[in-house]
């Protein structure tokens, strides 16, 4: 008896794929000419398979674009908190009451017009409050989000809590960051 394996010679031998009349190598499988496409079955795996991986794309997509309108937000917010706390620290005072996405008289030079006036990434546009009721509470300077006419707030509670948890104390009827009036966030800058 030998000591090389059974089938060993086959095992041992590269497969070459032969050339077929129409010029593409084949493996050995032959297929008639008129059965060239791709099976049911086969098509229906590849389908699975991309609805498989776009059921666990989307909701990452949600989550990213969540955390940027949060993002942008908080920012807004910040920045624009920091200049009218300056306005408050250098004038005495603070600005006058507005409405939603009007500039607030005394700010310019501290804060940018355009992202003041502009939609915010949740809808409705800035607001200054001076004075204002909002929640059961009077704060003496605040900034909620608005809905206006030409830019309609979008309730969400799910996203408003975000902003909370990034801003304050993730709890949406204390802190700085609640809803107010007309069921609308605010941030008190001043309470």
């Amino acid at each position: 008896m030998s000591d090389t394996p059974r089938f060993a010679h086959s095992l041992a031998r590269p497969v070459r794929p032969q050339a077929t009349a129409g010029g593409r190598a084949s493996f050995g499988v032959k297929r008639d000419r008129r059965n060239a496409g791709f099976s049911l079955v086969e098509v229906m795996v590849v389908v699975m398979i991309i609805s498989m991986l776009a059921a666990l794309g989307v909701p990452a997509i949600i989550r990213v674009k969540t955390k940027a309108k949060v993002s942008v937000i908080v920012s807004d917010l910040r920045v624009f908190a920091s200049a009218f706390d300056a306005h408050a620290q250098e004038s005495g005072g603070w600005p006058a009451e507005v409405d939603a996405g009007v500039f607030p008289a005394g700010l310019a030079g501290r804060l940018n017009d355009v992202s003041w006036q502009r939609k915010t990434p949740i809808g409705g546009k800035y607001n200054w409050e001076n004075d204002q009721l909002h929640g059961g509470i009077r704060p003496r300077a605040a900034i909620a989000i608005s809905d206006t006419d030409d830019a309609p707030l979008i309730e969400d509670g799910d996203l408003w809590l975000e902003i909370d948890r990034a801003l304050d104390d993730g709890n949406l009827s204390t802190g700085n960051f609640r809803i107010g009036a007309n069921s609308e966030p605010v941030y008190i800058i001043l309470p």
